[in-house]
């Protein structure tokens, strides 16, 4: 069963497409990956998934309601949360309040809060100290706490582990296989490191200049095919 589907999505920027034709599906409690070189179109995919960026032709379906014309802001009421790249945060804020801020309305956000907490134990040491000051890894980890308090059923990753220390990649590459496996989310997961990706997936789908031009089964016994697709 499919959560999302973007059907022959076709978008960019002012005169310029980046998106030609796209199509891919994420399967519900499931993970999709999608790999590319820099400049294929990931990013913009998942932007236009997401509202940010409207598409000039094709859809967004989500549970098999047309989404296309939704605002970001209807899509996350419909349970979507988006981490992009750069390990989002408010930097002049704690870690504690960066968390309370996304769950501030919501009559579970105490319970979120301390659920998301769980998954990163490492933020509750550092839950008095502002974001600007954390590492790299530790802020991609708050982006991905931030995203769950919403407790969404479908998440959109821009390149979780770019540029993060080792020690911290395989935290997170563990945190988001767990939560794939335990049920109740969709991930749509853009990301550069195939072993990774091919281990998280159920389909993978190869991006090139805004184009799909490989896709299948995921799982480890399609890395060798990923790799070849991508030519690296």
């Amino acid at each position: 069963m499919t959560l999302l589907e973007i059907s022959d999505v076709r978008a960019g920027y002012d005169r310029t497409t980046v998106l030609h034709g796209v199509t891919v599906a994420v399967p519900k409690d499931g993970v999709a990956a999608v790999l590319g070189h820099n400049g294929a179109g990931k990013s913009t995919l998942l932007r236009a998934a997401m509202g940010l960026l409207k598409p000039t032709g094709g859809q967004v379906l989500l549970n098999g309601e047309d989404i296309t014309r939704l605002s970001p802001h209807q899509r996350v009421a419909r349970g979507m949360a988006y981490v992009p790249q750069g390990q989002q945060s408010f930097p002049h804020l704690t870690t504690a309040e960066n968390l309370q801020l996304v769950a501030d309305g919501r009559a579970d956000g105490k319970e979120a809060v301390a659920e998301a907490l769980d998954l990163f134990p490492a933020l509750r040491e550092l839950s008095s100290r502002r974001a600007g000051l954390l590492s790299g890894g530790q802020r991609q980890q708050l982006a991905l706490a931030r995203a769950l308090v919403t407790r969404p059923s479908l998440l959109l990753l821009d390149e979780p582990t770019e540029g993060i220390q080792p020690s911290v990649v395989a935290e997170i590459e563990e945190t988001i296989l767990s939560l794939a496996a335990r049920g109740g989310l969709s991930v749509l997961l853009v990301e550069q490191h195939v072993g990774f990706a091919m281990r998280a997936a159920e389909r993978y789908f190869v991006l090139e200049a805004g184009r799909v031009t490989s896709s299948g089964a995921g799982g480890t016994g399609a890395e060798q095919t990923v790799r070849e697709a991508l030519s690296v």
